[in-house]
This record gives structure tokens, C-alpha cells and sequence, in this order.
């Protein structure tokens, strides 16, 4: 697979990596190291954007990574677009993960207020890759107000169930014209895979790697699955079939000649 391109800006890495739950931001940026990620997403409610001590910001190199804040924590479209604008007003680069979550226990995206957002943003000159429900209208829609990507759930934030909306997924990346980002819900290698075979662009990984016991070891494990499924799609995977398919040939045998 060739490189992923969003916005015009192009990254090696199909695997995007959260900031969230780490024991400690030393190994935070272990686990980053690990994963060989270009593009790290922080909330904003979590960090001071403004001091470049901060703990966490302290540990992410930004002339390594792009730094993706996004607006974790906001309850609508009012709070995330104020969010987003502080965040670039501090000197960080007009990217922002649009997250509108007002249920504060299934953490799920109120579309309606995504949406709104979205297109205030668009207008505002952000490049707004908005997490949503795997919602193929929605998906639609935000692409047409002008998002650069668009990043449907897995499964609910956190849960590391793999990817419990496949059959909507699948219509979302039919129909994208934009990079599809499959965020959360994602809990092992093996679901992010999966992901980059079903036709997502990329991943975007945060609790799996987190609350592992071993969170290096687990952010590695996690790059090589993405980049063992972009191999394999470069390779272009056999047909399915319904019936047996020996793998041996079965004409010219003996048999055959007698």
C-alpha cells in the first residue's frame, strides 16, 4: 500500500495512537516509540496546551509526530469548536479530532452536534477528522462538509470488543472518498487487522495499548499487525470460494495417464 494521504500531508504509518490511561508518560513515550506512529492524538481537557512542560506534551515530540488534539469531553458542537480554536490559538497546527460525546457512559457521538461542529470548523480552516458512530449517511455528510477523514467506531470507547459494526463499516469505506479511520473499540491486533483488510485506511489505537500489562510490547504487537494487513492487501488476497479448491493439482496425475 502506498502511503496514507490526509489533507494533502502524507504518513508511513497507518496506525494512530492515543495519549489516554497510561501508567506513567515515560512509558507513554515508549509505547509510542513502539509503535512507529506519526500521528498522536491528546485530549485537550487532559493537557495545558499553553505550557510546554506539561507532562504529557513533555514526552511527545512534535517534530516527530503530528500532534492531533482532539476535543474529548465535549458535550456539543459549542463546547468542541471552542475546544478546537484554543488549541490552535496556543501554536498547535489546525488539526483536531472532533469528539462530541454527551452520554459520559457509553461515551457515544451525538451526530447531530458532530456534524454542526464539523461544518463551523471546515469554515473555520481546521482539518477535522470527526470520530462518529459507524453511521454511512452521517459519514457521508460530514465528507461533503468538507472533513479530511472520517472515523467510525469499532465498538464503544474502550471496550476492546473489535469491530462490532462491520456490515455499516464495510458501506462507509464503499462509499468514502476520504480516508476512513477506524477508532475505538479495538482491542487487539488481530481487530486491527482486520480493519486494514475490510478497506479502512488506517487505526487508531488507545486503551488496548494503555491498560496492557505491557504496553511497549503491546504498541508493537499492534504495528506490526497494521503492517502486516497492508502487506497483504498490497498483495492482493486470494478469491473466496464456496467450494474446495485443491492446492495440489489434480490433472496429469497417473491416473489420468492410464
Amino acid at each position: 500500500m502506498n502511503n496514507l494521504k490526509i489533507a494533502g500531508r502524507q504518513f508511513k504509518s497507518r496506525l494512530m495512537v492515543g495519549t489516554g490511561k497510561f501508567q506513567s508518560s515515560v512509558i507513554m513515550e515508549q509505547a509510542l516509540n513502539a509503535s512507529e506512529a506519526e500521528i498522536v492524538t491528546v485530549a485537550l481537557r487532559r493537557v495545558d496546551i499553553n505550557d510546554d512542560n506539561d507532562d504529557i506534551l513533555n514526552h511527545i515530540d512534535k517534530n516527530k509526530y503530528l500532534l492531533l488534539p482532539n476535543t474529548s469531553g465535549a458535550s456539543n458542537a459549542e463546547e468542541a469548536v471552542r475546544l478546537a480554536r484554543l488549541a490552535r490559538a496556543a501554536g498547535c497546527e489546525p488539526w483536531i479530532k472532533l469528539e462530541v460525546t454527551p452520554d459520559p457512559y457509553h461515551l457515544l457521538p451525538d451526530p447531530v452536534e458532530t456534524l454542526k461542529a464539523a461544518e463551523i470548523l471546515v469554515k473555520d480552516g481546521f482539518n477535522v477528522m470527526p470520530y462518529i458512530n459507524a453511521d454511512p449517511v452521517l459519514a457521508k455528510h460530514l465528507e461533503e462538509a468538507g472533513c479530511v477523514t472520517v472515523m467510525p467506531l469499532a465498538a464503544p470507547i474502550g471496550t476492546n470488543k473489535g469491530i462490532k459494526t462491520i456490515e455499516m463499516v464495510k458501506i462507509i469505506i464503499e462509499n468514502a472518498s476520504v480516508p476512513v479511520v477506524i477508532d475505538a473499540g479495538l482491542g487487539l491486533p488481530s481487530h486491527a487487522a482486520e480493519a486494514i483488510e475490510l478497506g479502512a485506511d488506517a487505526v487508531l489505537v488507545n486503551t488496548a495499548i494503555a491498560a496492557a500489562a505491557d504496553p511497549v510490547k503491546m504498541a508493537e504487537a499492534f504495528k506490526y499487525a497494521v503492517q502486516a494487513a497492508c502487506l497483504a492487501v498490497s498483495a492482493c488476497p486470494a478469491p473466496v470460494s464456496n467450494y474446495a479448491n485443491p492446492s495440489s493439482p489434480v490433472k496429469g496425475l497417473l491416473k489420468d495417464i492410464l
